[in-house]
C-alpha cells in the first residue's frame, strides 16, 4: 500500500526546529513569533458556557444544536452583512484546518481536477489538493486561471501570511468569474475581524455576491478572534446545496464538534466585548513590533489586517530567521507560504505583552 504521506511536502515547521533551539538558548528566553498561536485567556463568558455544558454524555450532532445554528446565522447577518441566512446555510466544523485539508476529498475531487489558491498562501490549501490526488495550482489573479478542470477556487482575505485585504470590487469580480465558469469558490475569512488599515469584507456581503449564496462558501474560525484555538471551533456559511452535501458526508464520518464546544461557540458569537478587548491588545503589540522592526531595517508590506507583519530586509528569508534567532526571536520564513515569499518573514504579534516588549528591546 502506497503511503499517502508520500504525496505531501515536508511538514514545514519541522525545518524551523534548529532555529527554535538557538532562540531558546537566549539568556532572557525565546520570543516565539512564528506560529501565531493565541496566548491570552479564553474569555470568561466562553469558559462558563463550556463548564455549564460539560455534562454532555450523549453524542453531539454534526449539524450542531438549533441554538448553535441560530448563533451562526445571526452572527453572519450582523457581522458579515449576509442576507437572511437560514440554518441550511451554516455548518460547524472541527477547526478550520481540518476543513481546508479534507474539503477537496469530501467534494469528491481527484486526479484530473484542479484546486487553485493564492501564490502566497497557507500551506494546507496545497495539502488538501494533494491528499485527494488533485492538481494544486497557484494564481496571482484568479480570473486569469484556465477554468478547464478547475473544481475548487480558494480565496483568502485577509491573507495569511501577507495580511493583504481584497476589496469589494475585486471580490465581486472573482465571484462573477467563478459563477460564469461553474467553479466552486471557498473564501477563507478567518482573520476578517482583525482589520487594521483596511476594513475586510466577506464574500457573502451583498455588494460581493449579489445577495445570493450560489457557488460561494465562507470559512470562519473562533481561534483568533476569541482565543479558542484549543477548542477547534470553526464554521462554514454559504451555498445550502454545497453545505448539505458536506453535512451528509460528515455525518457518515462522525465529524462532530463536541457539545460543550458548541455551547461555547454560541457564547463567543453572542459577545462582542471580548472581541474588542482582544483587538486592542493585538493593536498595541502590532504597533510596537512594527516600529521596532522598521527601526531595525525591515520593510513591512501589506499587513493591513490579520495577526502578522509581512517583513523583509531584502535578503534570503532563512538568513533573516537565523539572524533573529541569535537574538532569541523566532519568526516564520516566508518560503513556508510559497516561493514568492523567499525574501520575507512572517512575524506574529500573538505573544504576551512581556515577550513582545522583550522582542522590541532586542530589536532596538
Amino acid at each position: 500500500m502506497a503511503a499517502v504521506s508520500s504525496r505531501l511536502p515536508v511538514f514545514p515547521w519541522d525545518k524551523l526546529e534548529p532555529f527554535k533551539a538557538t532562540a531558546a538558548a537566549h539568556a532572557d528566553g525565546i520570543v516565539d513569533l512564528s506560529v501565531g498561536t493565541p496566548v491570552d485567556p479564553v474569555p470568561e463568558i466562553v469558559r462558563q458556557a463550556l463548564v455549564d455544558a460539560a455534562d454532555s454524555p450523549g453524542y453531539p450532532t454534526v449539524w450542531g444544536t438549533p441554538a448553535l445554528r441560530e448563533a451562526l446565522t445571526g452572527w453572519a447577518a450582523r457581522r458579515l452583512g449576509a442576507v437572511d441566512p437560514q440554518h441550511t446555510n451554516v455548518l460547524p466544523v472541527v477547526g478550520s484546518k481540518e476543513l481546508v485539508a479534507w474539503l477537496p476529498t469530501q467534494l469528491g475531487l481527484g486526479a484530473g481536477d484542479v484546486v487553485a489558491y493564492p501564490r502566497l498562501a497557507y500551506p494546507t490549501y496545497e495539502v488538501g489538493a494533494r491528499l485527494c490526488g488533485a492538481t494544486p495550482v497557484v494564481y496571482d489573479d484568479p480570473t486569469e486561471l484556465d477554468p478547464r478542470g478547475l473544481r475548487l477556487l480558494w480565496l483568502n482575505s485577509p491573507s495569511n501570511p501577507t495580511g493583504r485585504v481584497l476589496g469589494r470590487e475585486e471580490l465581486a469580480r472573482t465571484v462573477a468569474w467563478a459563477r460564469e465558469h461553474g467553479v466552486l469558490l471557498f473564501s477563507d475569512e478567518c482573520y476578517l475581524e482583525l482589520g487594521w488599515e483596511a476594513e475586510p469584507v466577506s464574500v457573502l456581503h451583498p455588494d460581493v455576491c449579489g445577495g445570493s449564496y450560489e457557488g460561494v462558501v465562507a470559512v470562519h474560525s473562533l481561534s483568533k478572534r476569541s482565543n479558542l484555538a484549543g477548542y477547534r471551533a470553526a464554521f462554514l456559511v454559504g451555498d445550502a446545496g454545497v453545505l448539505g452535501e458536506l453535512l451528509t458526508i460528515r455525518k457518515h464520518g462522525g465529524m462532530m464538534t463536541p457539545a460543550p464546544v458548541q455551547a461555547a461557540t454560541v457564547a463567543a458569537l453572542g459577545d462582542d466585548v471580548h472581541v474588542a478587548g482582544q483587538r486592542a491588545r493585538y493593536a498595541a503589540r502590532r504597533a510596537a513590533l512594527r516600529t521596532a522592526l522598521e527601526s531595525d531595517g525591515f520593510r513591512i508590506e501589506h499587513s493591513e489586517a490579520s495577526l502578522y507583519l509581512w517583513a523583509t530586509r531584502d535578503e534570503p528569508c532563512w538568513d533573516t530567521v537565523a539572524r533573529l534567532a541569535e537574538r532569541g526571536i523566532l519568526v516564520a520564513p516566508g518560503d513556508f507560504y510559497g516561493e514568492a515569499g523567499a525574501r520575507f518573514v512572517r512575524v506574529a504579534f500573538t505573544a504576551t505583552d512581556e515577550r513582545v516588549e522583550a522582542a522590541v528591546k532586542r530589536l532596538g
